[in-house]
């Protein structure tokens, strides 16, 4: 058989295309084991051992163990985890529930725009949020006590924001969206004919809600107070501005206090942190069992429906005033102190005499905060890098796992979403002892907090890109391999153009939380590499609570503006904004 060069090409095309595609899937493999392995060994290993310090090596300890875990003190910041974790999943569950069944399910006039109102607070950082109802309901200086001390002529504050109550309202208020989101796909998925049944029959509404509605979304109601648990369980904003001042310690202020005494207890801090990621792993494990087994409440099925509203009549003004009461509690109030914060020369609660010293001099203090400039571009480099790399790396992982029948393809798949029972503040202690320990110059850059960043926001990147990679059929890849295309140009020319919504939702969405992002990053930064998140934090911790506010007004219609932006151009890329 006659040689030609033609021959050769065809022989040689199929090896470079089988070494070409497992490099790719090699490097995919070996960069998700590396972030995510790695910190919890490190993690777990610190545990064990007490800091070097100075010329002293570390020594194996139990100490830190028996610290963390033997006195009553751990006891109570237990119980104190739990008990705000609880609290706060099922105050977000309640409000984000019943706004969902308003929404989906009733006649309620403007339901489009309480739609898009319900949205808005996913876009305001954590710390600002908290921090705005710090200046709503603190007992001394809260607008709210004080407008009700003077129209009532009290003399106790009504409300108190410093305690467990107060703690709880903030956070499951603040991811009452969540709850909202994660209920609305549950409501809008179901067959209407049972309610409409029992509502024939006679029915009132309380008791077709109770009797059809919530049992039908049984396995949609456990998940979402699962994954609202495991959320609230590593949150770090409301326990570290709310309760570290009166004492009211979790584990994740707990883990915050022990790094930053002197000297710093990091195996302190990492054995607080074991048992946090055994708290949140059981969690995790127990939304998946429920989420897999939910096949006996299933109520869409071949058959089609049209979801219909519900006609309630004129307990439709009801609904409808109880989202314009959620606008109020959730934007409006929190906004406007800010607002009214940032044009004072120091803060005063809203009054007449006060509204006679309006200045805009915190604004001019920003604008010219040197500090700010470099943390304004750090944030963007962090979140456009940090939001490519998990789309890019998410497209190929979820290629892997769903279109090849490569053996352990599932524990790829498993160590994708191992960071999700990471607390942030876990992520950034266990990158932290990783970059204590082995030398490789990215401590105290933006490197280490791109890496966080990206471990943090995978499983999210995964979620975005598996359902998209699901519905583009293999037939596809397997007409360009038959034109001889090789397996880059195949998943470059075919895949991820046809995986363009998933993957700009995804990177729209990972953008946003990765500039809100303040756990995972209140460890790992340093002078120089701040993000926008640390300079709010910083201006808090040093009392300039003006300034704060004027940088929090100007940030969130920054962001307002940027996710703005980012929804257009998504729009070109076939991304449209709707409401599942």
């Amino acid at each position: 058989m006659e040689l030609t060069s033609d021959s050769i090409k065809t022989a040689i095309k199929p090896s470079r295309r089988l070494e070409g595609k497992w490099f790719v899937i090699g490097a995919a493999v070996l960069i998700t084991g590396i972030l995510a392995l790695i910190p919890l060994c490190f993690l777990l290993w610190q545990s064990f051992f007490t800091p070097q310090v100075a010329d002293t090596p570390a020594t194996f300890t139990f100490s830190n163990y028996r610290i963390a875990y033997g006195s009553a003190q751990t006891l109570r910041t237990l119980g104190n985890s739990l008990r705000f974790a609880f609290g706060a999943a099922l105050v977000s569950f309640f409000i984000g529930t019943l706004l969902a069944w308003i929404n989906e399910r009733t006649n309620t006039p403007f339901r489009k725009l309480f739609y898009a109102i319900t949205i808005v607070p996913l876009i305001i950082p954590g710390i600002l949020f908290t921090i705005s109802w710090i200046f709503l309901a603190s007992p001394m200086i809260g607008a709210l006590n004080v407008a009700l001390r003077s129209m009532f002529n009290l003399s106790h504050p009504v409300f108190d924001i410093y305690s467990m109550g107060g703690m709880i309202w903030v956070d499951g208020l603040h991811y009452s969206t969540m709850a909202f989101l994660l209920m609305s796909a549950a409501f809008r998925g179901m067959d209407p004919s049972l309610e409409e049944s029992s509502l024939m029959s006679g029915a009132s509404i309380a008791r077709t809600m109770w009797r059809i509605t919530f049992r039908l979304a049984f396995p949609a109601v456990v998940s979402t107070l699962l994954i609202l648990f495991v959320r609230a369980l590593e949150s770090f904003e409301v326990p570290a501005l709310i309760g570290l001042p009166v004492k009211l310690q979790v584990f994740t202020s707990s883990i915050y206090e022990a790094i930053n005494q002197y000297p710093s207890q990091i195996g302190l801090a990492s054995s607080y942190s074991v048992l946090l990621l055994l708290i949140t792993s059981v969690g995790l494990y127990l939304q998946s069992r429920v989420a897999s087994g939910g096949g006996k409440y299933t109520t869409t099925t071949g058959k089609g429906f049209r979801p219909r509203e519900m006609d309630i009549g004129a307990w439709r003004f009801v609904t409808a005033g109880i989202y314009v009461l959620y606008f109020l509690l959730i934007v409006a109030l929190p906004l406007a102190v800010l607002i009214w914060s940032s044009l004072q020369k120091y803060y005063r609660s809203p009054s007449l005499a006060a509204a006679q010293h309006l200045t805009l001099d915190a604004y001019r203090y920003i604008v010219y905060l040197p500090a700010l400039r470099h943390a304004v571009v750090n944030s963007l480099l962090l979140s456009i890098s940090c939001a490519t790399a998990v789309m890019l790396l998410s497209a190929v992982i979820c290629w892997i796992v769903v279109k090849t029948k490569l053996p352990g393809r599932w524990l790829l798949d498993n160590l994708a979403s191992l960071p999700l029972v990471f607390p942030g503040l876990v992520l950034g202690l266990s990158f932290m002892i990783v970059s204590l320990n082995v030398d490789i110059g990215i401590y105290g850059t933006l490197w280490i907090l791109v890496l966080a960043y990206i471990t943090r926001f995978l499983p999210y990147g995964m979620r975005y890109t598996n359902t998209s990679m699901i519905q583009i059929h293999k037939e596809l890849e397997e007409s360009a391999a038959m034109s001889c295309a090789t397996w880059g140009a195949t998943f470059y020319r075919v895949v991820l153009p046809l995986l363009k919504p998933g993957l700009m939702a995804g990177w729209i969405y990972v953008m946003i939380v990765s500039v809100r992002e303040l756990s995972s990053s209140i460890l790992l930064y340093s002078p120089g590499s701040e993000t926008v998140s640390i300079v709010i934090w910083e201006l808090w911790q040093n009392g300039q609570y003006v300034e704060l506010s004027a940088l929090s007004v100007m940030l969130i219609f920054a962001l307002l503006l940027l996710v703005s932006l980012a929804q257009y151009i998504g729009g070109k890329f076939g991304v449209k904004a709707s409401r599942g």
